[in-house]
């Protein structure tokens, strides 16, 4: 076997197909969100405004954060030592566990090191603990759902997107003793689209289903105190397990679970994802609990997102540009084809100091190729007026001149 080539042959694959992953080397300045300082690939240096991340409310920069971090790093030192039942566990990781649990209104929360091994793990030890559970999962769920669902050896049923009738004919067709898990995310973060969740918690009390839901892309942006979709809507209470992270809205990192102290318990005590991996650091743990507390009661920051992904949106249909409108702060730009929107991403960058990751196949289906904005309250009035040129002068010249963009 000739394994280099056959790496070969798979990276030219990708190259062939215009969906090789380039990573742009950015470092961002403290203060100074959402510039940063892009380092070309001969070393030269150039200022950028960051328009893809998905630090949606700039608290990876807010002091308050960063003071429980100095704090916390000053106090303990840099790791936490071990995984949670090896000395991981600090009086930090039980603080921010206690606040994820309050902010959900449940009576336990358990904390992974992100939000991809909480759903992963979860979803896949869940059959251990409920023997022949049937788990109903909805088309479009995060990789790491997918994931979770398809390592866990029990049935499956994959459902229409947000399409209540196909669950509710897939949950009439099993067995009505069966146990079953309907999984499902709050804001599909690729469309922006919001699930149905009053509707599928309908279903999950008719045919006795756990409900499991992905608020990713919702903690800290929804609600009257950032708890999400679910918060927002008045139906937190109903949900069995919500899956949440703090690497987005709350600026950090980690992941994490939120139920009861049972299921928390069980989870904690059967999930290999929980117990075999090193915990966060005390000081990722001490910044995340802050920014949970601080989001609490800052719904001016919500606000001000909001305001600024509504301006953008309606700046950019003023344009004639292809949106996708859920009413959400993601604001997808459909190009349609891996290779204009990579030679889109990379104009932006080279010529106009503007960094959007191109988002490609297998993030989205082929042929829905985007780019995905994601505008911050600290994207001030300069920064969008000179994307909003930015993508009027880039799209009309793709209009013209389609054979460029393919060169």
């Amino acid at each position: 076997m000739d394994y280099t080539a056959g790496l070969d042959k798979a990276l030219n694959r990708l190259h062939e197909e215009g969906r090789y992953r380039t990573f742009i080397d950015i470092e961002r300045r403290k203060g100074a969100f959402p510039k940063a300082v892009w380092t070309r690939p001969d070393g030269s240096e150039q200022d950028i405004t960051v328009w893809c991340g998905n630090d949606y409310l700039g608290m990876g920069q807010h002091p308050v954060v960063l003071n429980a971090m100095h704090e916390a790093i000053d106090a303990t030192g840099a790791g936490s030592g071990g995984t949670r039942n090896i000395s991981g566990t600090t009086v930090y990781h039980k603080a921010l566990e206690a606040e994820l649990a309050d902010l959900h209104g449940k009576e336990a929360a358990l904390l992974f090191t992100s939000a991809y091994i909480a759903n992963d793990a979860t979803l896949s030890t869940l059959p251990k603990l409920f023997p022949g559970l049937i788990i109903y999962s909805d088309a479009l769920n995060h990789a790491s759902m997918i994931e979770g669902v398809r390592r866990n050896g029990g049935a499956k049923r994959i459902f229409r997107h947000n399409d209540v009738a196909h669950l509710r004919e897939l949950l009439a067709a099993d067995d009505p003793a069966a146990p079953k898990l309907i999984a499902f995310e709050s804001i599909y973060s690729m469309d922006g689209d919001i699930a149905p969740i009053a509707e599928i918690l309908d279903l999950a009390d008719e045919f006795g289903a756990l409900s499991y839901i992905d608020e990713v892309h919702a903690v800290g942006m929804y609600g009257p105190r950032g708890a999400g979709v679910a918060e927002r809507d008045g139906l937190m209470g109903r949900i069995d397990i919500i899956n949440g992270t703090l690497a987005k809205a709350y600026g950090v990192m980690g992941g994490y679970i939120a139920a009861s102290a049972k299921m928390c318990d069980a989870i904690r005590s059967y999930a290999p994802g929980f117990i075999f991996t090193t915990s966060l650091p005390p000081a990722v743990a001490a910044g995340a609990a802050a920014s949970v507390r601080h989001l609490k009661t800052d719904q001016g920051l919500r606000d001000q997102q909001q305001t600024q992904a509504s301006i953008l949106k309606l700046r950019l249909k003023g344009l004639g540009l292809p949106i996708i409108d859920h009413g959400t702060h993601i604001v997808p730009v459909m190009v349609g084809d891996p290779v204009h929107t990579k030679k889109l991403s990379d104009m932006l960058l080279e010529n106009y100091g503007i960094y959007v990751q191109p988002i490609n196949f297998p993030t989205v289906p082929r042929g829905t190729e985007r780019l995905r904005f994601t505008p911050s309250p600290v994207h001030g009035p300069d920064e969008m007026d000179r994307l909003v040129r930015a993508m009027d002068e880039l799209w009309a010249h793709c209009a013209l001149n389609r054979a460029e963009l393919s060169a």
